[in-house]
């Protein structure tokens, strides 16, 4: 494969008549044209800095206000400078050489300028104020008082007339409030009651109000300086504690996957699959580079009135987790252009630009061609050397360091931890009659055939199937969903106008210019010692990846349309039948979690939802006793209101959890142990689950193309006799459920939970007795 002769700028000759310079003049302008591209990204991003800066203001606001302030100044006859050129002229020499005239129309605009300034200040701190309400969220279903609709015309007028951008909200949301320790105690003495026995109950309450009256106000002082101080109290620690300093591997334990279409084909050529869909995601990227992603608002009564942080999305994009021996980081490159495509052990640098433009997809398409077709041999050890980003973090780094830093190495690493993400051109076959076997190649692979510290890994199979394998540290599930989401509607746009996705959408130009950028080899030279630090890595990862037990069900007997006829909310549906499912499977009930967003506030990421409730426990007691239909019903509706209070209060930030793990990591810091905070951050979560978000339902018409379902994604096990469940509501009539578990544990097994799911939600839905003329 050629390794880029044409990419030299120049050549030169040394002879007798002195130096002959031999200039590239196609090279040269491709350098002009990148430094174009790179100070036009510099201007768009300060243009947005500013519009973000003002908002909700506005230029034709700020026209409106100046003309507004110099006209009253004028019909009233008064200076509107208000004195201000006066004062300056003692001290500047240039007003002095200003007319009068002159003098009072730059003054005015000057006083009117922070007029405006202090109108946006005032609007944004309204709309901070605003935003800070969460009454709405416990407002019965259905019921929109006096208050919420004033409550909602106020929102609409303080947040503008201007087109927000993705980041405008920013400077107006709301900083996450701290919980009192009072109530964190309460609530957390509630949520392990169910879980306890008498005795073991009171020895808690115990430890919890001795940490309530003694160190817990100390260690509260600390984080109420903090939540004045930082954007949110919680999320640096978060990122930190519980994912940077893991020192165990990030594969399975860590990252998550996201899986293609369930029913649709768009082809079955890999090669066009990839540059398809490798454009499409760089399309999303200048969107987001521009801000010109809509922010996303929370859904209420029909209107998108309540926007979420967006500072997850600065991270998408040309992000690497690094390794380091006690912490890893997140580097995060302002811009890259280039992608990395890994195939049969060999890496290639595939650069996206030419001429100033994104490549078309039809030329990615050639680029990808060109890797399937290269027979080249990897160099020893570089076949599995991704492995090292499967195993241990410490292993990790220590190789990195004293092997892959230096002379060529170093550049060729480089290039994969800057790319803009990785790809991986899978030589394997994934196919939808085999969900559980696909699960688990984009969860793990082969262990060592994806950059697992890269923020996405894009897996395309032999087959043109393909999904995501994405790094947890940078940000959570839904910012990945958000991307796949639009990629999936991309692709049914096209279907509708009946072009194919293979088909040539640039091809008049491809051929011309396909030698000017070309693929590079990224080359590994890995020494006998790097190589057995890779083989004891891998066989850490084999391990790993062959304990996972993952089985998919695609649930299609109902969806949530049938459960809301019922007024039941579709989520704690979904968990009383987990928690029915879990007790039916061990004949025990286990400390739950459900991860809930806590995105209304400023960098907020997420809360704990302690399923396991009194409520839950006497449902399902219930379920599997004699009591009528209609006490388990009424036991049912109990519950099931009793958990949507849960997950509002987390969202709202009234949850347990992160406020225990942050007065955790303030009692280390001051080195106060706390025998009660120890032993509440060691209980395991033997069932943990997390609703996968389908955040742009709107660009779906399922109805008439039922075959654009998705499957979600799905998380590998959390505890070692636990199980992990991650479930999609697609649509109406579908929700797929993602369990995963460890093969080595005698007490879980993911195909019978995945049973006892099923049944446990038909069982369910035989409370209500439906007529089938309903159902139809």
């Amino acid at each position: 494969m050629a390794e880029a002769h044409q990419a030299v700028a120049f050549q030169f000759t040394v002879g007798p008549d002195g130096i002959d310079l031999q200039l590239s003049h196609e090279a040269l302008r491709q350098v002009y044209l990148s430094g174009l591209h790179s100070w036009k990204k510099k201007f768009i991003r300060f243009k947005n800095g500013i519009l973000n800066g003002v908002y909700p203001g506005s230029a034709p606001g700020f026209m409106l206000v100046l003309a507004g302030y110099l006209g009253r100044a004028h019909y009233l006859k008064v200076d509107p400078s208000l004195g201000l050129l006066v004062k300056l002229g003692r001290h500047t020499i240039l007003v002095r050489y200003m007319s009068v005239q002159k003098q009072m129309l730059v003054g005015g605009v000057m006083v009117g300028t922070g007029l405006w300034i202090a109108i946006i200040f005032s609007m944004r701190t309204v709309l901070k104020g605003l935003l800070s309400w969460h009454g709405w969220m416990f407002a019965p279903h259905g019921k929109m008082t006096w208050q919420i609709r004033l409550w909602l015309i106020l929102v609409n007028i303080f947040s503008g007339m201007q087109t927000p951008m993705l980041y405008s909200f920013q400077n107006s949301l709301p900083h996450l409030p701290v919980p009192s320790v009072k109530d964190t105690m309460r609530r957390y003495l509630e949520s392990v009651q169910p879980l306890l026995s008498d005795e073991e109950h009171r020895r808690m309450q115990s430890l919890a109000l001795d940490f309530e009256k003694n160190l817990g106000p100390k260690l509260q002082w600390y984080l109420k300086l903090k939540s004045w101080w930082a954007s949110n109290y919680v999320s640096d620690w978060w990122e930190e504690y519980i994912y940077l300093r893991g020192r165990g591997p990030i594969m399975v334990n860590s990252n998550y996957y996201v899986m293609d279409f369930l029913y649709a084909f768009p082809t079955h050529l890999q090669a066009a699959r990839a540059g398809n869909i490798i454009h499409a995601i760089m399309l999303y990227r200048r969107k987001l580079d521009r801000a010109q992603i809509k922010p996303v608002r929370q859904l209420f009564a029909l209107m998108n009135s309540v926007p979420l942080c967006s500072a997850q999305w600065e991270r998408l994009f040309n992000t690497c987790r690094i390794p380091g021996q006690e912490t890893d980081t997140v580097q995060h490159m302002s811009d890259s252009r280039h992608i990395v495509v890994h195939h049969r052990g060999r890496y290639f640098k595939v650069w996206m630009f030419y001429d100033g433009r994104l490549l078309l997809p039809r030329e990615i398409e050639q680029q990808m061609e060109r890797i399937l077709a290269d027979t080249s041999e990897p160099q020893p050890g570089e076949e599995t050397l991704a492995a090292l980003t499967a195993g241990d973090r410490v292993p990790w780094a220590c190789a990195r360091n004293a092997y892959l830093r230096h002379g060529k190495n170093k550049k060729s690493l480089d290039t994969v931890e800057k790319a803009a993400f990785f790809v991986t051109l899978d030589d394997t076959e994934q196919r939808p009659e085999s969900l559980d076997h696909y699960a688990k190649s984009l969860l793990h692979g082969k262990c060592y055939d994806r950059w697992f510290d890269k923020s996405i890994n894009l897996i395309v199979f032999k087959n043109g199937t393909m999904g995501l394998n994405a790094e947890h540290s940078w940000a959570d599930a839904p910012i990945v969903g958000h991307l796949w989401e639009v990629h999936m509607h991309t692709y049914t746009t096209i279907q509708k106008f009946g072009v194919s996705q293979c088909d040539t959408l640039g091809s008049k130009n491809a051929d011309n210019n396909i030698g000017l950028f070309d693929v590079l080899s990224v080359v590994f030279f890995i020494s006998s010692q790097c190589q057995t630090m890779i083989a004891n890595s891998l066989s850490v990862a084999v391990a790993l990846a062959n304990d996972v037990d993952s089985h998919i069900i695609p649930f299609s007997d109902f969806g949530k349309g049938l459960i809301k006829k019922y007024k039941i909310s579709p989520d704690a549906f979904i968990q009383l039948a987990l928690q029915l499912a879990h007790y039916r499977d061990k004949g025990k009930f286990c400390l739950t979690y459900e991860a809930s967003m806590t995105r209304l506030y400023r960098e907020g990421r997420t809360e704990t939802v302690r399923s396991c409730t009194m409520e839950s426990c006497a449902f399902v007691r219930a379920m599997i006793s004699n009591k009528t239909r209609e006490e388990k019903l009424c036991l049912l509706t109990q519950a099931a209101k009793k958990h949507q209070q849960m997950y509002r209060l987390a969202m709202t930030g009234q949850g347990t959890d992160r406020h225990l793990f942050c007065l955790y990591v303030v009692s280390k810091y001051l080195g106060q142990d706390s025998p009660f905070l120890q032993e509440v951050l060691s209980e395991p979560w033997r069932l943990s689950t997390s609703q996968t978000p389908l955040q742009q339902g709107e660009l779906f018409d399922l109805v008439n193309h039922p075959e654009y379902v998705t499957t979600g994604g799905g998380f590998g096990p959390v505890a070692d006799d636990g199980y992990g469940v991650a479930y999609v509501i697609v649509g109406e009539k579908l929700i797929n459920f993602h369990i995963s578990s460890k093969c080595s544990s005698p007490e879980t097994d993911s195909h019978r939970f995945g049973n006892n799911i099923r049944q446990a939600m038909l069982d369910m839905l035989n409370l209500f007795e439906l007529d089938k003329k309903t159902l139809k």
